[in-house]
């Protein structure tokens, strides 16, 4: 049976000539997770760390 790759992980990067951009933000805390992005803030899934958005930034 071939080994199954997760290709879900690729949407949060952008790969380019000049190298890989991060798409989302990362968690201050963690430093290696990325804050999920919700309709009116962003929360990490590890720590519990929570960005709430202002009016500007949706």
């Amino acid at each position: 049976m071939p080994k199954e790759r997760n290709q879900e992980v690729w949407k949060y990067y952008k790969v380019d000539k000049s190298g890989i951009k991060r798409l989302r933000k990362e968690c201050p805390r963690c430093k290696g997770s990325f804050l999920a992005e919700h309709k009116d803030r962003r929360h990490c899934g590890n720590c519990g760390y929570t960005e709430f958005k202002t009016k500007d930034q949706k």
